[in-house]
C-alpha cells in the first residue's frame, strides 16, 4: 500500500508542556530565552493537540489519508531522558495510535524530532556519546508499548538540520554555535539511530526507517572552485547522514579540516544496520559557490529564477525528481525503498470574508511535487509514500507562528481549525488514487 499522509511534530503542535508529568525539553528552554524566537513565541500551547487530538484525527480521516507521521515527545515519555517512565505520557500516544487505526490511518511515529530532554542537554546533549545510549533505551520503552500496532517507525528527523541549526549555528535549540566543532553531534545522532534500530527490532518493531533532509546541490558555475565548493556542501548536508547509514563509511570531510576521532570501533557497523525505508524530506535545491571569506568551504549562492514561498524558499518541483533519481544513482542496491516524509510550503494564508482560505499556491506546489515524484518513480526509483508537511499550521521553530504550512488553518487565539482549499483539493485527489500510487 502506498502511504498518503500528513506529518507533524510534537513540540510544534501538542502544547500542554506542563501536563501529566511531561519533562522540560531543550525547546522549552530555548523558546523562553529572550531573542531566540520571532516575537518571543513558544510552543507552550501550540495547536493544543494534546487536548484536541480527536478533532485532528477526524480532520485526517475527512481528507482520506491512510497514514499519519507524528513524533513522540521524549520528555513526555521519559521526563529526565533516562530512568523513570511517565506512563501518562505513553498513555497519550496509546490513545492516539488506537484512534488512528480505528480511522483506517497507519501511525508512523518519529522518536526524535528535536525536543531532547533538557536533563540530557545539561549532560552534553548530542555532543555526548551517552545521549545515543539513552536514546536507544527510550526507543525500547516506546516500542514495548506500541510496536504491536505500529508497522513503521522512524528514529530521527533531519539530523543534519538539528546539528547545523542547533549545534553549529545556534539558531535552533539548544542554541550552540560550535560551527565545525559540532560534528560529534552528527555522529552521536547517527549512533543513536543505529542503537535504536537494534532496540526497536528487539522490542518487536516490524519496520524501521531514518528521515533525512536532503537537497540536490548545484554548483553556481562550471568554475572549478564552485564545483569543489558544491562537493564539499553535498558531503556535509547529504552524504554525512546517508553514507554511514547506507554504505557504512563517512564521506570525505577534509574540506572541513575535521577529525573523526570521536568514532569508535564498531560504531559504523551499528550505524549501518539494515533499514526497511529511508525517509526523505525535500523542500528546495541548493546552489553553492566558492567561499568568499575564511571559514566554511562554501557560500550559499541562492537559487534564482523561481517563485518563492512565504519563507523565501525557491519552489522547484523538479528538484524532487532530481534528488530521488540522484539517490538511486549514488547508492544503487544499497538504497532501501524511499518514503517522502515531508514536502510542503509556507504561504501567506488569509481568511476571506466568507471564512475560507484560498491557498492556490499550495495546491500548485503539492500537485507539481507529486508529479515530480511520479516521474522519479517512472525512472525506476522505489518510492512507497508521500507525506504533506503539514496537517496544521503550527509553531514553526525559530519563526514562531509566522509561517503557515498547514492544510488546515489554525487560529492560535481560539484554536479553531478551518480546512483550506488545499485540504479540499487533497481530498479530491486522494479519492482518485488506488492503493498502489
Amino acid at each position: 500500500m502506498f502511504l498518503w499522509g500528513t506529518a507533524t511534530a510534537a513540540y510544534q503542535i501538542e502544547g500542554a508542556v506542563h501536563e501529566d508529568g511531561r519533562g522540560v525539553s531543550v525547546w522549552d528552554t530555548f523558546a523562553h530565552e529572550p531573542g531566540r524566537t520571532r516575537d518571543g513565541h513558544t510552543g507552550d500551547v501550540a495547536c493544543d493537540h494534546y487536548r484536541r487530538w480527536r478533532e485532528d484525527v477526524a480532520l485526517m480521516s475527512g481528507v482520506g489519508l491512510n497514514a499519519y507521521r507524528f513524533s513522540i515527545a521524549w520528555p513526555r515519555v521519559q521526563p529526565a531522558g533516562s530512568g523513570a517512565v511517565n506512563e501518562k505520557g505513553l498513555d497519550f500516544y496509546d490513545r492516539l495510535v488506537d484512534a488512528l487505526l480505528a480511522a483506517g490511518i497507519q501511525p508512523v511515529p518519529t522518536l526524535f524530532h528535536w525536543d531532547l530532554p533538557q536533563a540530557l542537554q545539561d549532560r552534553g546533549g548530542w555532543m555526548s556519546r551517552g545521549t545515543a545510549e539513552r536514546f536507544a533505551e527510550y526507543a525500547e520503552i516506546a516500542a514495548r508499548r506500541l510496536a504491536d500496532r505500529v508497522p513503521l517507525w522512524i528514529t530521527l528527523n533531519e539530523p543534519f538540520v538539528h546539528m547545523a541549526f542547533g549545534y553549529a549555528m545556534g539558531v535552533h535549540a539548544p542554541g550552540l554555535a560550535l560551527m565545525t566543532d559540532a560534528l560529534p553531534a552528527a555522529h552521536h545522532q547517527l549512533l543513536g539511530h543505529g542503537l535504536a534500530v537494534r532496540a526497536l527490532r528487539a522490542a518487536g518493531a516490524r519496520q524501521v526507517a531514518l528521515t533525512n533532509n536532503c537537497t540536490p546541490v548545484r554548483a553556481a558555475s562550471a568554475d572549478e572552485a564552485d564545483v569543489k565548493a558544491a562537493e564539499a556542501y553535498d558531503a556535509l548536508h547529504n552524504r554525512l547522514f546517508n553514507d554511514p547509514v547506507l554504505l557504512g563509511e563517512y564521506p570525505d570531510l577534509s574540506a572541513y579540516t575535521a577529525s573523526l576521532g570521536f568514532v569508535q570501533d564498531g560504531d559504523l557497523e551499528t550505524i549501518a544496520a539494515p533499514l526497511d525505508a529511508l525517509g526523505i524530506n525535500y523542500y528546495h535545491p541548493t546552489r553553492i559557490a566558492a567561499p568568499t571569506a575564511e571559514g566554511l568551504p562554501f557560500t550559499d549562492a541562492g537559487v534564482t529564477g523561481h517563485p518563492t514561498t512565504a519563507f523565501g524558499w525557491p519552489v522547484v518541483p523538479d528538484g524532487l525528481r532530481e534528488l530521488l533519481t540522484g539517490l538511486e544513482a549514488r547508492y544503487g542496491a544499497a538504497l532501501p525503498p524511499i518514503v517522502v516524509t515531508e514536502n510542503g510550503c509556507s504561504q501567506d494564508d488569509v481568511l476571506t470574508g466568507r471564512g475560507t482560505i484560498e491557498d492556490g499556491g499550495r495546491i500548485a506546489f503539492l500537485r507539481d511535487h507529486i508529479e515530480a515524484m511520479r516521474r522519479a518513480m517512472a525512472e525506476g526509483v522505489d518510492v512507497r509514500g508521500y507525506f504533506v508537511w503539514s496537517l496544521l499550521d503550527n509553531f514553526e521553530w525559530a519563526e514562531g507562528y509566522h509561517q503557515r504550512f498547514g492544510l488546515v488553518h489554525v487560529d492560535f487565539a481560539t484554536q479553531r481549525r478551518t480546512p483550506k482549499a488545499s485540504y479540499a483539493w487533497l481530498k479530491e485527489f486522494l479519492a482518485g488514487q488506488n492503493t498502489d500510487t
